[in-house]
């Protein structure tokens, strides 16, 4: 090699050997613990923040479910007794002064109601109140009292529904009723619950 050829030779082996001994001597054990530990004081600077924000909507937060209670607590949307069996025969009441509202439209009456047990658990939020009805209406007085059920207050579930019409009473001719069947439930507050199993 040329004298020139190998100073620039030397020059760039030293440059290397200069590289190499800084990352095994200097990075790996001085700088990259130092960008490792900034990396973990930002990451704990995040999470600080996020935390502090989060606390400082702690009062906001509370006024807001505060409200949410107070609102269930005066909210139509439950069954109005409180406890289960007061709540079973509530609701039955309820089935047949809405079928008695619509007599005027023709017959519909109530021939059977009957609670259905509660198969609750403890985990259960509310209390499910069910009840079994059986009534014999004509279809336009049907269709009212099933829409003011599921339309009105308390909220109410029909559920296991079923309609038929007797063949043999249908071949007279005249407008036979339908025989119809199904369950009806709502649910009790937990506060409610709560108080009544108190």
């Amino acid at each position: 090699m040329k004298p020139t050829e190998s100073r620039i030779a030397a020059i760039l082996l030293l440059v290397v050997v200069l590289v190499a001994a800084y990352f095994v001597l200097v990075h790996w054990w001085f700088v990259a613990p130092q960008f490792a530990m900034a990396d973990e004081m930002n990451d704990l600077r995040d999470t600080q923040r996020r935390y502090a924000a989060a606390i400082a909507e702690r009062p906001l937060i509370q006024k807001r479910l505060a409200g949410l209670a107070q609102g269930q607590t005066q909210s139509s949307a439950f069954l109005p007794e409180d406890d289960t069996n007061a709540a079973a025969a509530g609701l039955m009441q309820h089935i047949v002064d809405v079928a008695a509202a619509h007599h005027d439209d023709g017959s519909c009456d109530v021939v059977q109601k009957q609670p259905v047990p509660s198969q609750e658990r403890a985990s259960d939020p509310y209390r499910k109140v069910t009840v079994n009805i059986s009534l014999r209406c004509h279809m336009q007085p049907l269709a009212a009292v099933l829409h003011d059920i599921e339309e009105g207050t308390p909220y109410l579930f029909i559920e296991d529904f079923s309609v038929y019409r007797n063949p043999v009473a249908a071949r007279s001719g005249a407008p036979v009723p339908m025989e119809v069947q199904f369950t009806v439930s709502g649910y009790i507050r937990q506060a409610n619950s709560a108080k009544g199993s108190s």
